[in-house]
């Protein structure tokens, strides 16, 4: 069973996350940022997989340290439920649109956590959300999953399209990454 359940604990937030590759269910998101829970239950629904997210964090000072270790967590979370990665696809990529907005993920399951983003967000807020913290969340999630993480806004003009696109093109290039299609690992070393 590829699954997993992920508890971290700080000073700062208190978060639980359950992740099944294997099983699709609606999302349960709660972390006290409307936005951010917007997009968690969309990475939910577009990879398919069951994902259950509770963060208590210390939104009096800003959302920096909830969105970080949510990533943590779920990155944490998504490398456990992968185990020692043989069998899966490995690789993932995707473009998605969102009306003038246009997102591009490609993605290696390889254990070695490497971050490639770029956007340029037209506005510094999406909701109640500091655009800043989108790279915060996907740096943390890769480097805690183990994925090497090339994304991209190739256009657009609101930040909300933009994050959601980015989001969304992640969830499918993680989904086709996941995919049980082999026995071994995908690797001439055969070792990830």
């Amino acid at each position: 069973m590829r699954a997993s359940n992920v508890s971290r604990k700080t000073k700062e937030t208190d978060v639980q996350v359950m992740l099944d590759l294997d099983k699709s269910a609606s999302p349960e998101i709660s972390t006290g940022i409307g936005f951010f829970d917007h997009m968690l239950t969309a990475l939910g629904v577009h990879s398919g997989f069951t994902l259950y997210v509770r963060c208590k964090g210390d939104l009096e000072v800003d959302g920096h340290h909830t969105v970080e270790d949510v990533g943590i967590a779920l990155g944490q979370a998504f490398a456990e439920a992968v185990g020692d990665r043989a069998g899966i696809a490995r690789y993932g990529s995707k473009y998605i649109p969102m009306d003038e907005a246009l997102a591009f993920c490609a993605l290696d399951v390889s254990g070695r956590p490497f971050l490639r983003f770029g956007a340029d967000f037209p506005q510094e807020t999406a909701g109640d959300f500091d655009s800043c913290l989108a790279a915060e969340f996907f740096r943390a999630f890769a480097c805690n999953a183990g994925l090497t993480l090339h994304l991209k806004a190739e256009c657009g003009d609101n930040t909300h399209h933009m994050i959601e696109a980015m989001f969304k093109a992640l969830a499918h290039a993680l989904r086709e990454a996941a995919e049980v299609v082999s026995d071994g690992v995908l690797s001439s070393k055969g070792v990830l």
